[in-house]
């Protein structure tokens, strides 16, 4: 809870910085915090000016990021762990654990206790937003997935959440274009 607190405080702040950036009809629409690589926390922000969004990426000192990988791999993860949390559990967690205890209730067979903790396991390693997107959470995420998918015996059949990172490439690719199109700042 204090974590969830104190990353509040800090997207108010960056929000407030990100502003200074905004040109005249321009909305800030989203700050997508990110941990590309441990300790380095690079801040996706989108504007709005109608349909159309412009990009800036502010470190952790809330200054400009300019360096072109850096963006890319701030972008990257971010993406990833958003498909990730909306793929994994069938994208729908709450409605997975009712079905798990109305089976329960119903049938109670083997194993049903497992795939009610493996599904609770989910949930917490997704958490509530905000949630910094880093290789460490994606992680998390695919460990508890995969428990999941066990208990459900999907694995079997393939790994739905490893097939939905499988396809992540082309969005991580289209939304990469669009930042580097669209950034507010050259990047080198």
């Amino acid at each position: 809870m204090l974590a969830a607190v104190a990353l509040t405080t800090e997207l108010d702040a960056v929000a407030a910085a990100a502003a200074v950036h905004s040109e005249p009809g321009e909305t800030l629409a989203a700050v997508l915090p990110t941990e590309p690589s441990p300790g380095v926390r690079v801040y996706l922000c989108a504007f709005a000016r109608g349909v159309q969004r412009a990009w800036l990426a502010l470190d952790g000192e809330r200054r400009v990021v300019v360096e072109r990988n850096l963006v890319r791999e701030a972008v990257s993860i971010a993406v990833l762990c958003e498909i990730a949390v909306e793929t994994v559990g069938g994208g729908d967690l709450e409605r997975l654990r009712g079905e798990l205890v109305g089976l329960r209730l119903r049938e109670n067979p083997s194993g049903i206790e497992e795939a009610e903790e493996a599904a609770l396991a989910v949930e917490r390693a997704v958490g509530a937003p905000p949630r910094v997107a880093s290789p460490a959470y994606l992680d998390e995420l695919g460990a508890a997935a995969r428990r999941l998918e066990r208990a459900l015996g999907e694995e079997e059949a393939g790994s739905p959440f490893v097939a939905a990172m499988r396809g992540a490439t082309a969005v991580v690719d289209r939304l990469t274009a669009e930042v580097e199109r669209t950034y507010k700042h050259a990047l080198r």
